[in-house]
């Protein structure tokens, strides 16, 4: 039985959750770094016997302040909070940022936010977390303020690998550089994109390879190519294996940028279902052909590679 996790979208939460362990962050892609605070916040959850929260903000205060920066996050809200409730969390505060929240002094946030109303007894934030208007609060902010308003502050040591730091934006360079392997392997597990499936022109099915076409909304936007996926829908029990190109279909001359997958040995009706489609291996890059029958030869090259993986 999944245990049911309280989702508020503002700091007035009840009681029952105040004088609990809170994490704050983006937390985008949850990736191995977050996943080391989250199991190091479910340690202390066991030894000190009390809730565990996270505060998160939609939409990302970076894309907040940069209207221009539409494709950039590694997961949806979505996909964000069902991550989240697989570290026994106990509820979510989803802030919405907007122009009020930016305005709000660093110290103000600590004292009316973080003591007031969440009355935070254990605060898990990572070494780079920035707050309040214009970015001014940090890490050490937050330490020279913790006896005075009666919390502890947790920051453990950046998880590096091969002297890098994990973060969101490694993963996306990553992704956009077509390192699918080391973005998944730093993920702990296939980068996704969750969208509904779209009517587009029937290019794929005029040329005898029928795809689903995926809005990319906010995502990030990985280097553009072919890619093995395996899809999952909620109304089909069963993953399913498949091949997706994500780009711009330069042989038909479109301007959009767009996820088409081809599901293997399926002929069901997706329009307008709800897709998870994971990226298990990078195949090849976007390519322009001189035609569709030079397409269609590549395309059955591209599809014995994916049934493979």
């Amino acid at each position: 039985m999944v245990k049911k996790v309280k989702i508020y979208n503002n700091f007035n939460i009840s009681k029952l959750h105040k004088n609990s362990i809170i994490l704050i962050g983006n937390f985008d892609g949850l990736h191995l770094g977050h996943q080391k605070l989250f199991q190091e916040a479910k340690k202390y959850k066991k030894k000190i016997m009390c809730k565990l929260g996270v505060v998160t903000f939609d939409p990302m205060p970076k894309m907040f302040f940069n209207k221009e920066l539409k494709n950039y996050r590694i997961s949806n809200l979505n996909q964000k909070i069902n991550y989240f409730k697989k570290y026994d969390i106990d509820f979510i505060v989803n802030k919405n940022f907007n122009k009020n929240f930016s305005k709000i002094k660093s110290y103000n946030f600590i004292k009316n936010i973080l003591s007031k109303k969440l009355k935070s007894k254990y605060i898990f934030v990572s070494n780079n977390f920035r707050f309040g208007n214009k970015r001014e609060g940090n890490v050490k902010l937050l330490k020279n303020l913790s006896k005075k308003y009666n919390y502890k502050i947790i920051n453990p040591t950046p998880l590096k690998k091969k002297g890098k730091i994990i973060s969101s934006t490694l993963i996306r360079k990553l992704l956009q550089k077509g390192k699918l392997d080391k973005a998944n392997k730093y993920l702990n597990r296939p980068w996704s994109i969750e969208g509904r499936v779209q009517k587009g022109r029937s290019m794929g099915k005029k040329i005898g390879f029928p795809t689903c076409n995926i809005e990319l909304s906010d995502y990030i936007i990985a280097k553009p190519g072919v890619y093995a996926v395996k899809v999952k829908c909620f109304d089909i029990k069963n993953n399913l294996k498949g091949i997706a190109n994500l780009g711009y279909r330069p042989t038909f001359n479109q301007k959009k940028i767009l996820l088409e997958v081809n599901i293997f040995n399926f002929n069901g009706n997706l329009y307008n279902k709800k897709l998870t489609v994971e990226f298990k291996k990078f195949i090849r890059g976007e390519k322009k052909f001189r035609g569709v029958k030079q397409l269609r030869n590549q395309i059955h090259k591209d599809l014995k590679r994916a049934k493979k993986i």
